[in-house]
């Protein structure tokens, strides 16, 4: 079944509809407002709160466009409202990241993992974001630049910007993930 589906189940009040399509994009909506936040459980109360107000609005959600982008979207600026009205911008940028976890089974692939999240952390929140959404989600531009709410050649830009900064950082500061990336 897909998305258009289920969300036209969901406005009709199906809840298992609506659980569906929650539980499909959970995972994102949580690392996006994590990798934001910097900290997993006001990361879950900005999911939950995502998914809320997505749920609220679903009425007026466009179906010709993709859920996941608009999930992004709610959850990115409720996240960023938060840091601005908890004053903890500067703490969450310089916080390590604590306890993501990957989907590597190997050791040495973790570390890596480890290594090259721990290099993004190192990055503006706004390259951070991009960096996330494009290459650990995989999104397209077109989805990328709904998500973060702003023109598809800005998330060109800011991507290819926030790749530079990263491959500094990563050669800088983690000189043994260079020699892995190579």
């Amino acid at each position: 079944m897909t998305d258009a589906d289920l969300i036209a189940r969901a406005r009709r009040r199906d809840e298992a509809a609506w659980e569906a399509l929650a539980g499909e994009h959970q995972e994102a909506v949580f690392r996006l407002a994590y990798l934001i936040l910097g900290d997993p459980a006001d990361a879950d109360d900005v999911a939950q709160e995502a998914f809320i107000r997505a749920y609220g609005a679903l009425d007026r959600f466009d179906t010709s466009r993709a859920l996941r982008p608009w999930l992004l979207s709610i959850a990115a600026n409720l996240a960023r409202n938060r840091l601005r009205s908890a004053g903890r911008y500067f703490a969450a940028l310089t916080r390590f990241a604590r306890g993501v976890e990957t989907a590597a089974h190997d050791e040495a692939a973790q570390d890596e993992s480890s290594l090259l999240w721990q290099a993004v952390r190192r990055l503006s929140q706004t390259d951070q974001e991009i960096i996330y959404l494009r290459y650990f989600l995989e999104m397209s531009e077109s989805e990328t630049s709904e998500a973060m709410q702003v023109a598809a050649g800005t998330v060109k830009s800011r991507a290819h910007r926030a790749l530079g900064r990263l491959r500094d950082v990563i050669a800088k500061d983690f000189p043994n993930l260079r020699e892995s990336v190579e």
